[in-house]
C-alpha cells in the first residue's frame, strides 16, 4: 500500500504484518535511486517476517541492523519492543537519511542511526553498546564486499560471543558463496527454512514482495559459541 510523500519524489509504502487478531504496520519511505538502500528489497520483507514470527522474544533484546537502508526489519523489531540501533555506510548519506526518515514515519525518533562502513574499524564501531542480534537483509549483494561484511560481523560477534547474525540473501549466482569466509573467520551458519516462519510465499505483509525471487535465510554465530 502506498501513500504520497512530496519530499525527494518519495513514496511511503505500508507493510502490514498479521497473525490472527494481532497486526502491526510499518511505513517506510522509498525513493527511486541508484543507491540500493533507498527502497525495500525482497530480502527485507522476508527478514521482517522472521522477526514478526519471533516477536514475543524481541522485547528488551539489543538489536543492530547493518546496511539498513529504509530499515524495514529494524523498524519492525523496534515496534515489537527491541532496543534497536540502525546503521548504514558512513559513505552513503542518502541511506542514512532513509534510516532516519523511517524512524520518524514510525514514531521512533529515539532510535540511534550510525554510520558504519563494512571492513572499517571506526570509533562508532568500537563504541557500540552490547548487542544480542545483528540484522542484515540482502547485504551479500556484491562478492567484492563479502569479506568486509564478515570481517565486521566477526568483530561484533567476538565482542558479543552469544549474539547471532540473522541474515537473508537473494540467490543470484550459484558461483557466489561465503563458505570460505565463514571458515576463515571461524563462523558457523544454520539455514532457516522459509516455510518455518510463513515466508515461503510470493506475497508477504500486504505487498507484492518477495515475488518469485529465490530468498534464503541463515543465522551466523561464532563457531565455538553456545546456542542462544
Amino acid at each position: 500500500m502506498e501513500e504520497p510523500d512530496r519530499q525527494r519524489r518519495a513514496r511511503v509504502r505500508r507493510y502490514r504484518f498479521a497473525a490472527g487478531r494481532e497486526a502491526l504496520a510499518v511505513r517506510v519511505p522509498e525513493v527511486p535511486d541508484s543507491q540500493y538502500g533507498t527502497y525495500v528489497w525482497p530480502c527485507a520483507v522476508v527478514l521482517a517476517q522472521y522477526l514478526w514470527a519471533r516477536r514475543e522474544s524481541l522485547p528488551g533484546k539489543r538489536v543492530l541492523e547493518v546496511g539498513a537502508g529504509v530499515s524495514l526489519p529494524g523498524v519492525l523489531a523496534a515496534k515489537c519492543g527491541a532496543e534497536v540501533t540502525l546503521s548504514d555506510s558512513e559513505e552513503l548519506p542518502r541511506c542514512l537519511q532513509s534510516c532516519r526518515r523511517s524512524c520518524l514515519l514510525n514514531g521512533l525518533s529515539h532510535v540511534p542511526v550510525l554510520g558504519l562502513t563494512w571492513g572499517r574499524v571506526s570509533p562508532e564501531l568500537l563504541s557500540l553498546p552490547p548487542v544480542d542480534i545483528i540484522l542484515g537483509s540482502d547485504i551479500f549483494f556484491d562478492p567484492k564486499d563479502f569479506e568486509d561484511i564478515l570481517t565486521t560481523v566477526y568483530f561484533l560477534l567476538e565482542k558479543n560471543p552469544h549474539a547471532q547474525f540473522w541474515t537473508t540473501y537473494q540467490v543470484r549466482s550459484a558461483d557466489w558463496s561465503i563458505e570460505a569466509f565463514l571458515y576463515k573467520w571461524k563462523l558457523r551458519s544454520i539455514p532457516i527454512p522459509l516455510h518455518s516462519f510463513g515466508a515461503d510465499k510470493e506475497h508477504l505483509a500486504s505487498s507484492s514482495l518477495p515475488g518469485r525471487h529465490t530468498i534464503e535465510m541463515m543465522i551466523i554465530s561464532l563457531a565455538q559459541a553456545d546456542s542462544t
